[in-house]
């Protein structure tokens, strides 16, 4: 209702001052009431608080004070060498965490965190060498290091990374043995007494990346002699005849340099696809570029035009057919694997589209294959400096 619309009665009327006075004095002292009850009310939760605080407090402090005499926040360990003999396994690329985690599932130990803890006090940064040992059930942590570090026999670490060369692998057996690189590359002139097939020009192929632990007293033909062995294992494992061995190992090879693991059946089958099938597609020509930095003796991708035509480098599968003169690096287990038992594809092309998470596309043909290069030069746009 606007102002207008009023009657003279309701223009300009207040309560008067007495009634107004009266009324707010009597809700004033049920508000007093109301206040005192709150403040009361407040002052117990506050003691109560209090009491629970130092109720917490005192009990934080006796159960820190008992705990530590009696030693209840100590990580759980068992005590002594343990009792039921039990077999344990190692297998290549376990870590120290994984080992401690599969002792302690097998109550070999009581706790991985403790283990693991014990190992790195005497050896970190070493590794356990992989294979079978005779443990016990229920062995403290220390017990348990010393079976698998076996400290009555020190020994010197290794460990030779997937894609290596001969030459960066004598490296590092140099580094940690102490033992010359000459020495190593003398040992390897005759491949023979390894029992390395006469198709091979020299060791490559055969030295086994991984880790290792050599005796102290260990010469240079035992450390590759151990290498090889672990080769010739994985070839058996995959029912590879000696026959075999040099195009196994060599796809082997190519394979680490070509893809990523996911995509290493499908690329061995690519390149058994390219050699067995020489009217087709590529004519028998692999065409891998790190074959070609290989017999150039350098580590990059670039090489020119010239390089590229030039028949006389013998790992060059641009310009000769077929597999290069032999392995360009020692191939892990995985692309043993893959060379050995290849996919059942008909492809003949592959490109990384990507190179951060290696995602890998195949193509049965050219112009299929262009599609995916196109993709490839795509993200090579969209990341500066990645592809060079």
């Amino acid at each position: 209702m606007s102002e207008q619309q009023r009657g003279p009665e309701n223009q300009g009327h207040t309560p008067s001052p007495r009634a107004g006075k009266g009324l707010s004095g009597a809700f004033q002292v049920e508000e007093r009431s109301e206040a005192q009850l709150q403040r009361l009310k407040k002052r117990h939760n506050l003691s109560l608080l209090g009491a629970i605080a130092l109720f917490t407090a005192a009990a934080v402090f006796t159960v820190s004070v008992l705990g530590n005499n009696f030693g209840w926040f100590e990580r759980k360990d068992y005590r002594g060498d343990g009792n039921e003999t039990v077999n344990f396994t190692i297998s290549e690329g376990d870590t120290v965490e994984q080992v401690g985690i599969d002792l302690a599932n097998e109550d070999i130990v009581a706790n991985a965190g403790r283990f693991i803890e014990t190992f790195n006090d005497e050896y970190q940064g070493e590794f356990i060498q992989p294979g079978d040992y005779e443990m016990r059930r229920q062995m403290s942590s220390e017990a348990a290091v010393r079976v698998l570090m076996d400290e009555g026999d020190p020994a010197h670490y290794a460990a030779v990374a997937n894609t290596l060369r001969m030459d960066d692998t004598f490296q590092i057996l140099s580094d940690s043995t102490g033992i010359s690189v000459d020495e190593f590359e003398s040992a390897a002139e005759d491949t023979s007494k390894f029992g390395i097939p006469d198709e091979f020009p020299n060791i490559e192929g055969y030295l086994h990346p991984g880790e290792y632990r050599f005796p102290l007293d260990a010469t240079a033909d035992q450390i590759l002699q151990e290498m090889v062995d672990r080769t010739k294992a994985t070839l058996e494992r995959n029912n590879v005849p000696e026959d075999q061995a040099f195009r196994v190992l060599t796809v082997a090879s190519l394979v680490e340099f070509e893809g990523v693991p996911a995509d290493y059946a499908d690329v061995a089958g690519a390149i058994y696809n390219r050699i067995d099938r020489p009217d087709d597609e590529t004519n028998g020509f692999i065409q891998s570029d790190a074959s070609v930095t290989y017999g150039l003796g350098r580590r990059s991708y670039d090489f020119s035009d010239e390089e590229r035509r030039d028949a006389s480098n013998e790992y060059n599968t641009f310009a000769n057919p077929g597999l290069p003169v032999g392995p360009i690096g020692s191939p892990g287990d995985e692309s043993i694997d893959a060379a050995a038992n290849p996919a059942d594809n008909d492809y003949y092309y592959w490109v990384t589209i990507n190179l951060d998470t290696g995602e890998t596309k195949f193509a049965e043909n050219f112009a299929q294959h262009e599609e995916n290069v196109a993709e490839y030069q795509s993200w090579c746009s969209d990341n500066p400096g990645r592809c060079d």
